[in-house]
């Protein structure tokens, strides 16, 4: 009896052993795919919701009719700062012609990042990206990211690195003809 009960125990042991494995192969597959997929560029907009350091909640599928910048960027990423004040020079003039910018801070204390936008005297809405679970919707790999959204809620434009002013103003200049 004890025999058949050790024997009945190793098959129970295998079985979890190799459900584990499987488990194991399966996470790891769709972790490789996913990170073979690359950043989002193009499409419909994955719809989110940010809530800024001021405590202003904004949710992306509420801004339709507008044309959205999206920026993701870091306290410790030198080429963000390359792009800040450029970032806040397109707000200041074009925040009342039906563009919004928001920034997105990417894996970044409070403190640091209040201090960064502080630092580069950045107004327009700035939250953190609370567990990378927007940065993980476009996929993002790196800061700075940015991305422009049509009035209709597509992304038409994607920029990995710092953006200029220069650029920016050309798209947002044709989209708002």
């Amino acid at each position: 009896m004890e025999i058949k009960t050790k024997k009945h125990t190793n098959k129970l042991v295998g079985f979890f052993v190799w459900c584990l494995l499987i488990s194991l192969l399966v996470f790891v597959a769709i972790g490789m795919f996913q990170t073979s997929l690359g950043p989002l560029r193009s499409g419909k907009v994955p719809n989110f919701s940010l809530q800024t350091f001021d405590g202003k909640t904004y949710n992306l599928n509420e801004l339709n009719g507008k044309i959205i910048v999206i920026n993701f960027w870091a306290s410790w990423c030198e080429p963000c700062k390359e792009e800040a004040s450029d970032l806040e020079q397109i707000w200041l003039n074009y925040k009342s012609r039906d563009v919004i910018l928001l920034g997105i801070g990417y894996a970044d204390t409070k403190v640091e990042a209040l201090d960064y936008l502080r630092t580069w005297n950045i107004t327009y809405p700035n939250g953190p990206d609370i567990g990378t679970k927007i940065s993980r919707l476009f996929r993002i790999r790196g800061v700075p990211e940015t991305y422009i959204v049509s009035k209709d809620g597509y992304i038409i434009e994607s920029f990995v690195g710092p953006v200029t002013y220069k650029t920016l103003t050309t798209i947002l200049n044709k989209l708002l003809q």
